[in-house]
């Protein structure tokens, strides 16, 4: 009868516990000094690649009028969120790993877990647009104008950050209104949503299982339909009579193809790989695949390709020493 008695009450107040967390403690990047002195140059000398390139990008395409069009401008918002990626995560791992902590807030932790999946979940929807904006440009030549002019092209950035918003609010709110009992210590050097599940202790985590049901579907949908997008794209490259004007549709769409590859890529593994083959060292290796360096490389691979940007870009830095 004590026993009966007790375990209910047990059970409040372990999960009366779980509601006074106050922080979390994020996984070590390193255990020495010195590596972790390392792992501080790394990320700084990333986020300062990403910092510039991205800003570079911006300022490019808001100076020159002539870039001025639709892939240009959702080049921009891409640039917007690849800088929201960089700056949620890495000043936190730079400040742990310079001052050899490992604590971050649970205000923080939710506001690092709602910014991170917002810029994330944009950046995919944007790289769809951007396949949609290829599509069109290569398959409907004559209908450009038409499908994307400049109204239906803020109005689809305004769909992607809105429903990045959206899609953010959800698993924040749903995710950190579950009961925590397993301690406060995660398995990855930000927060991460799974990592925050494994420490809960009630079966409310069905709901966020269930919300990344809605996820994983929604982003096969879009993948789907960027799948379907090349299709048409390469038989409509293929059919191009001169060898020169397919070289230049094709250049048009491989930045795209190769940013898109590697986000995809590395973000479907980390969260769809077996968990048999999961472990810290992986799990951390993969999540700065898919949020730390893309943000750094993307202005790189698509100023390669792209002469246009290239030019604005050399322009606006010729500019900028001329003032000084």
């Amino acid at each position: 009868m004590i026993t009966f008695l007790t375990d209910p009450l047990a059970k409040t107040l372990q999960m009366f516990n779980s509601s006074s967390i106050s922080h979390f403690l994020l996984l070590a990047l390193a255990d020495t000094r010195q590596l972790q002195l390392l792992h501080f140059c790394l990320f700084l000398g990333i986020s300062l690649a990403a910092l510039l390139g991205n800003g570079l990008i911006i300022s490019a395409v808001a100076c020159g009028h002539h870039l001025h069009t639709p892939m240009f401008f959702f080049l921009l918002n891409l640039a917007l969120t690849d800088l929201g990626c960089i700056c949620t995560t890495v000043p936190k791992a730079m400040h742990n790993s310079l001052w050899d902590t490992r604590n971050i807030s649970y205000a923080g932790c939710a506001a690092q877990v709602f910014m991170l999946v917002f810029f994330l979940g944009s950046e995919y929807f944007l790289l769809t647009i951007m396949c949609y904006d290829r599509y069109v440009s290569i398959c409907k030549p004559l209908h450009y104008g038409t499908l994307l002019g400049s109204r239906a092209c803020a109005h689809m950035a305004a769909a992607a950050w809105a429903s990045g918003f959206l899609y953010s609010l959800l698993h924040t709110a749903n995710t950190f209104s579950l009961p925590l009992c397993h301690g406060n210590a995660l398995g990855q050097f930000f927060c991460e949503i799974p990592h925050i599940l494994k420490l809960s202790c009630s079966n409310s985590y069905l709901r966020e299982l269930g919300l990344l049901a809605v996820s994983v579907c929604l982003y096969f949908g879009c993948f789907v339909f960027i799948i379907f997008s090349y299709v048409q794209i390469f038989r409509a490259v293929l059919r191009i009579p001169s060898e020169q004007g397919r070289h230049k549709a094709f250049s048009t769409c491989l930045p795209h193809l190769v940013v898109l590859s590697l986000f995809v890529s590395t973000a479907f593994f980390a969260y769809l790989k077996p968990p048999s083959i999961s472990s810290p060292s992986l799990d951390m290796s993969l999540s700065v695949l898919y949020s730390v360096v893309p943000p750094a490389l993307n202005p790189l691979i698509y100023s390669l390709r792209n002469q246009e940007l290239k030019a604005a870009v050399w322009t606006l830095m010729t500019k900028g020493f001329q003032e000084h």
